[in-house]
């Protein structure tokens, strides 16, 4: 299979631009853009390689066919129409796993699901000359997305989400989504010669995302795939994607720094970032934004505040977001960026942003505010040693 196939990045709202250039630095072309969706083309190794390295994407799924469909006949027929026995063995698991329909005629999702798979069915008895299916060895879950009655049919490729790093066993109570995270610190123009805090880590989400950018470690390293075991993708090209992606770990050093006034979250965040490998490259300490403060020039603040979503807490986030204008106003020539759902956030931070990003994580949505700063002069020296930004004993 030397030909081209197609592929679909899907992305939460807001970050397809970032997918879309992280897609054309693996050298892939894309072929199409739309809200939440990627389209690109690539060889047969583009699915290994699109797995391990999109950080900001939230599955890759093989398109398998897209056609328009207005009754459920219509549906069974051209589904049954496609090439399944091309991907899927007689022995496959393929279930009609996830079914999105926005302003379709065909709306129920339960029918959708049911005659997809009853198409599907039909196409491999045909092929295989084969009454029943085992599906006993390897899984393909099937896509379905309907939009404006075109029907898009897909193979997830990636099984659970991209967000999935495999480093998260801890999370905090609201936590920002990993890929979320990674898109943000891409948007924030951040490079590790820079000086990086959050000061409202949580479980370090965002310092350990900005810890595996500037290592270039691939954020799907240390967890498996759906499509690993299918029988079309040789092994080869797996171990081919994992060893370039090995191999492509840096050597530089930097220290990004994490905060925040709870301690359980705080040892969350170290337990994750030893899972993630980026012990060394990060430090989180216990202090209250209040008391932030450095000589430091040309850094970069990146965080996602407490929204204030339950009753009564209005006026202690007006009072956070105050208390934030003051600090990160304070710091000279720094750039800084906060995404939070609360829609009034400029009004209490004080100070209008350069750029707002309206972006999702899962269902909430949320605006990205971007403050830049001067970009440090070019010919600056290599940081030999980062300093915190209080005494360093207390760090954790």
């Amino acid at each position: 299979m030397s030909k081209k196939i197609n592929l679909i990045a899907t992305a939460a709202f807001g970050i397809e631009s970032v997918v879309k250039d992280e897609i054309k630095n693996l050298g892939y072309e894309i072929t199409e853009v739309e809200n939440g969706k990627i389209r690109f083309t690539g060889p047969l190794e583009a699915i290994p390689r699109s797995n391990l390295w999109l950080r900001c994407a939230d599955r890759v799924l093989l398109e398998i066919g897209r056609f328009k469909a207005i009754t459920f006949d219509e549906l069974f027929e051209k589904t049954k129409a496609l090439p399944w026995e091309n991907w899927i063995p007689e022995d496959g698991e393929f279930p009609a796993a996830k079914i999105t329909s926005v302003k379709s005629t065909l709306y129920s999702k339960s029918d959708g699901q049911r005659i997809v798979k009853k198409a599907v069915v039909e196409r491999l008895r045909s092929k295989y000359h084969e009454d029943w299916f085992p599906e006993n060895r390897g899984k393909y879950p099937i896509h379905i997305q309907i939009l404006k009655d075109e029907v898009t049919l897909s193979i997830d490729t990636s099984g659970s989400g991209l967000n999935k790093r495999g480093y998260r066993e801890h999370g905090n109570e609201a936590p920002l989504k990993e890929t979320i995270s990674a898109a943000l610190v891409y948007l924030s123009r951040w490079k590790p010669e820079r000086f990086f805090l959050d000061p409202l880590c949580g479980s370090g989400t965002i310092v350990i995302e900005a810890a595996m950018i500037g290592k270039n470690i691939a954020p799907g390293l240390k967890r498996e795939f759906v499509s690993e075991s299918w029988d079309f993708i040789p092994k080869e090209l797996w171990d081919q994607a994992r060893q370039e992606a090995q191999e492509a770990i840096n050597d530089k050093e930097f220290l990004i720094l994490g905060s925040d006034v709870d301690p359980d979250a705080l040892k969350q965040s170290r337990i994750n970032a030893e899972l993630a490998g980026v012990t060394d490259y990060v430090a989180f300490q216990k202090l209250p934004v209040q008391s932030v403060e450095t000589k430091k020039k040309y850094g970069v603040i990146i965080t996602n505040p407490p929204y204030g979503e339950r009753i009564g807490e209005e006026k202690e986030i007006q009072r956070l977001y105050r208390d934030m204008g003051k600090v990160f106003g304070s710091l000279d020539q720094w750039s800084y960026f906060i995404i939070t759902g609360y829609d009034r956030f400029e009004k209490y931070f004080g100070e209008p942003s350069t750029k707002n990003r309206k972006l999702y994580n899962g269902d909430i949505k949320t605006h990205f505010y971007q403050y830049y700063g001067p970009l440090p002069p070019r010919k600056q020296k290599p940081i030999a040693e980062v300093e915190n930004l209080i005494d360093t004993n207390e760090l954790g």
